[in-house]
C-alpha cells in the first residue's frame, strides 16, 4: 500500500517527488544518528513522505522534546498522520518552517531531517529551502538530508552540493546506504556558532 502511494505520488508531482519508493529502514535509522534526534530537544522534519524517518524519530525522541514534520502533498500527510498519529504533521511548504517553530514558541530548533529531494529542484527552489532549513536551524544544530550515490554527478545535484556547502561550511558525507532503492548517503550539517 505504501509502496502504491508512493508510486501515485511520484508520477503525479515526479518534479516534487524525488523516489519512486520509500527510503529503507537502514537509511532512517543512519539519518536519525546523524542528526542526533536522541539528544535533541526540537526536531524539524522536512518532507516525511510516508513517514518512514517520521517513525524513526519519534521512537528515539526524548519524551519533551518538541517534534514537527512538514509535507507539502496532502496524500503524504494523510499516509504520515496514520502511520504516526502522535507526531504533529503539518500540511504546507517547508519553505515556511519558521513560521511553524514561531508558532511553538521557538526561534530555532536543534536539528532537521530532511526527506527532501533537493537533487532535482531548480536553483530558485533549493535557494528557497535551504535559505529556510538554515534560519529555522539553532547556532551549532544539525542538518541532514540524503541524496542518492549518483546525485552529486547530475548537474542539479552538483549544483546543490555546492549550494549547501556555501551555506553549511562544516559539511560530511555519510557511507553510503547500499540496500536502499536507489543506494543513498547523507549530507550531515552543522550551522556555525555566532562569533564573538
Amino acid at each position: 500500500m505504501e509502496l502504491i502511494c508512493f508510486l501515485k505520488e511520484y508520477l503525479a508531482s515526479p518534479k516534487f517527488v524525488g523516489g519512486v519508493a520509500p527510503s529503507s529502514q537502514r537509511l532512517a535509522e543512519l539519518i536519525t544518528e546523524a542528526a542526533g534526534v536522541r539528544e535533541a530537544g526540537s526536531v524539524l522534519e522536512l518532507g516525511p513522505g510516508t513517514g518512514v524517518f517520521t517513525e524513526v524519530i519519534a521512537r528515539k525522541l526524548r519524551p519533551d522534546a518538541l517534534f514537527l514534520a512538514i509535507e507539502i502533498s496532502e496524500e503524504f500527510v494523510k499516509q504520515t498522520r496514520e502511520r504516526c498519529p502522535n507526531v504533529e504533521v503539518i500540511h504546507d511548504s517547508a519553505a515556511n518552517a519558521g513560521r511553524h517553530l514561531a508558532a511553538h514558541g521557538l526561534d530555532a530548533c536543534d536539528c532537521i531531517v530532511s526527506g527532501l529531494p533537493f537533487a532535482i529542484f531548480g536553483a530558485d527552489l533549493q535557494d528557497e529551502l535551504l535559505n529556510a532549513a538554515y534560519n529555522a536551524l539553532r547556532p551549532g544544530g544539525v542538518f541532514v538530508t540524503f541524496t542518492y550515490f549518483f546525485s552529486p554527478w547530475t548537474p542539479r545535484g552538483y549544483r546543490f552540493q555546492r549550494r549547501l556547502r556555501g551555506r553549511f561550511p562544516n559539511t560530511e558525507k555519510t557511507p553510503i546506504i547500499w540496500r536502499n532503492l536507489f543506494p543513498a548517503f547523507a549530507y550531515r550539517c552543522i550551522k556555525e556558532t555566532e562569533k564573538a
